[in-house]
């Protein structure tokens, strides 16, 4: 086993599929498909089955995927770890966020630490939240910021703060800039929102399913939508309401293409977490935009036990 064949077993994983993965390490489909069926024989079970649209993991392609992922990790916090001691990469930190994070006031905490710290430069990549800490997991970044807590024991979350939710609607909708004080006046309003995600307890569409039932409002009409611009453009053009995070309609209030509806009934927040891996390397620049994202010293939030 060498790490050329891990390496493209988690590409296929990651991919789906043996001709993205040969484009991705620059290999033939034929050479792709001798190291994985080489790692195969290996471990004494197949690892991928082939499908009309590609490749999917078997069961045991599944078992060893997260140690797979493992493995290239450490190796890319040895490289990272052997660049810093010879003063080399010591003045970079990666940092995966989700994008609507971008208007909050963590803005600022990255404003005074490149103010602290000029000669550290920061590479941003933006994705949701699960996005953020697979990219954690596997070492593509150091830093992580994302809505909810991972429960993943081979990473730490560390609750940063909360950002306000509020009902959005039309400018011209018949509520827009008025309080509804009685949640049951929006019966029969359309909602649109993310789909509840897959084996989480906490999303956003489980956070306006959670709000609506308290609300009892809990046989509305929620039309899921997997993207925040697409849902702000349908709010826009009338054909719902929703209960978005406050930073990602600024630009649309500002225009007045939006506008709120304030329903004391469905006021929540949503806790931001900085994510990290447990025993992951962090360079002294990584520490110290930990150091000064989580503010005060927090106490790190210890993993759920699994079912």
């Amino acid at each position: 086993m060498n790490l050329h064949e891990i390496e493209t077993f988690v590409s296929i994983a990651q991919l789906g599929g043996v001709t993205r993965a040969a484009g991705q390490l620059h290999r033939s489909q034929p050479a792709i498909t001798r190291r994985i069926n080489a790692l195969a024989e290996q471990l004494g079970a197949p690892l991928v089955e082939r499908i009309r649209t590609g490749v999917v993991l078997t069961e045991a392609g599944r078992a060893f995927l997260p140690y797979a992922e493992a493995v290239l990790a450490a190796l890319k916090d040895g490289k990272e770890a052997v660049s810093v001691s010879q003063g080399r990469g010591q003045g970079t930190v990666s940092l995966a966020l989700v994008g609507t994070l971008a208007g909050t006031k963590l803005v600022q905490h990255l404003r005074r630490f490149q103010t602290q710290y000029r000669d550290v430069r920061i590479d941003l990549r933006t994705a949701n939240s699960q996005e953020v800490s697979d990219l954690v997991r596997r070492a593509e970044v150091s830093l992580g910021l994302r809505y909810f807590d991972d429960p993943s024991p081979e990473l730490v979350s560390i609750r940063i703060f909360e950002e306000r939710m509020v009902v959005a609607c039309a400018s011209e909708h018949r509520w827009a800039g008025r309080t509804v004080r009685d949640a049951q006046r929006l019966r029969g309003e359309r909602w649109v929102s993310f789909p509840p995600a897959r084996n989480r307890r906490e999303s956003f569409g489980r956070a306006l399913s959670r709000q609506l039932t308290m609300a009892k409002l809990d046989d509305a009409e929620i039309t899921p939508i997997d993207s925040l611009t697409a849902q702000k453009r349908l709010v826009e053009a009338g054909f719902g309401i929703a209960l978005l995070p406050e930073s990602s309609i600024q630009e649309e209030l500002s225009l007045g293409t939006l506008s709120l509806i304030h329903v004391p009934a469905l006021r929540t927040k949503l806790p931001v977490f900085l994510v990290h891996r447990r025993n992951g390397y962090l360079s002294s620049a990584a520490k110290a935009l930990l150091s000064t994202m989580s503010g005060a010293p927090l106490r790190p939030r210890e993993p759920r036990s699994r079912p």
